[in-house]
């Protein structure tokens, strides 16, 4: 490795998920280590605040020491630390913050808030073949689904979103309603594969109307009231459910690119992991004559190597979060932030 390489460490822990990353100028993504916190909350069924934020305390500080092993780098090889500051859980934000902010005033070294989607956003940039400026972005996951026009590092206009549940949330939200395990998104893609499409029909909520924004509630209840009158046919709805929210992504996805006149589409975040989804998205794709890219299955979800992506883009452009105080932004748009 150059020994003038501006290594940026990345740390994510805006949820239930702690991730640690290390992005070299030369070397691009190093090492990373993740650990989830699914097996703690599948008790309760979701997230507890409270858990996830002492479960991050317990996980940071190894974490980190993991990826400089795994490396072979040391603390003091890091030029630069990136960290989640928002959107997610105000205490869980404050153990990655407050962690990071500390360890770069004692090693003397920039530190800069990160926005958790702008992480998501940029993931594919991970993998060896990337999407080009300009393109439209799908952010979907458990707590977003967002459709952004990107014309570069930080200019980003949302397009349309979600006025209620997420997609990600539908799916937990229906997976309980089927009586699946926690996370529910990916049990209930994997009881869809079972079920017969041509049972039921659901409604593909706002396509009747022009703009970009979604919206998943009623779907979730139109589930729930499927599931009461045929509790027998649990496989049928998981697939119907599925269809119905993939098709409906879909057709948004179609009027972005056509409003845009964009021939490229990033698809990101938890949910870009579902496989129907990426059927769907690349069967239009070839259609309109349309790349569509995603991130690498293991980046889907949070990760500390999106946040050390991120974070490194600005970094290395100058951006800094300038004093010691820690401050986090538990709502936070993608459109306040500096283009770089």
């Amino acid at each position: 490795m150059s020994t003038d390489a501006f290594i940026t460490l990345g740390i994510e822990s805006s949820c239930d998920e702690t991730g640690i990353g290390l992005y070299s100028s030369d070397r691009g993504l190093i090492a990373h280590q993740l650990f989830s916190q699914v097996e703690m909350h599948a008790e309760y069924g979701g997230v507890v605040p409270e858990l996830a934020s002492r479960d991050h305390i317990q996980r940071v500080i190894p974490l980190i020491k993991a990826v400089l092993s795994e490396s072979g780098l040391k603390l003091s090889d890091i030029s630069g630390i990136a960290y989640t500051a928002g959107p997610g859980l105000a205490g869980a934000l404050l153990v990655g913050s407050s962690i990071a902010k500390s360890l770069a005033w004692s090693l003397n070294i920039p530190a800069l808030a990160v926005h958790h989607m702008e992480g998501h956003l940029l993931a594919p940039l991970l993998e060896e073949t990337q999407p080009e400026f300009p393109f439209v972005a799908l952010l979907v996951s458990g707590g977003h689904t967002m459709l952004v026009d990107v014309k570069g590092i930080g200019e980003y206009q949302i397009l349309g979103e979600s006025l209620d549940d997420a997609v990600g949330e539908a799916f937990d939200k229906t997976a309980k309603i089927l009586g699946l395990g926690y996370p529910g998104g990916p049990a209930l893609a994997a009881l869809a594969e079972q079920g017969d499409e041509t049972q039921f029909k659901f409604p593909r909520p706002m396509i009747d109307r022009p703009g970009l924004d979604f919206s998943f509630s009623g779907l979730k209840t139109f589930a729930r009231n499927t599931f009461a009158k045929h509790p027998d046919q649990k496989a049928d709805i998981a697939k119907a459910f599925e269809v119905a929210a993939t098709q409906t992504l879909m057709i948004k996805c179609r009027r972005a690119l056509e409003q845009t006149h964009y021939s490229t589409l990033v698809v990101a975040g938890g949910v870009s992991a579902n496989q129907s989804l990426r059927q769907i998205l690349d069967q239009m794709g070839k259609k309109l004559n349309v790349e569509v890219f995603y991130p690498g299955q293991e980046f889907c979800t949070d990760n500390g190597a999106m946040i050390a992506l991120a974070g490194h883009l600005r970094l290395t452009k100058g951006q800094v979060s300038v004093g010691n105080e820690i401050v986090i932004k538990p709502r936070w748009s993608l459109e306040e932030l500096e283009a770089v």
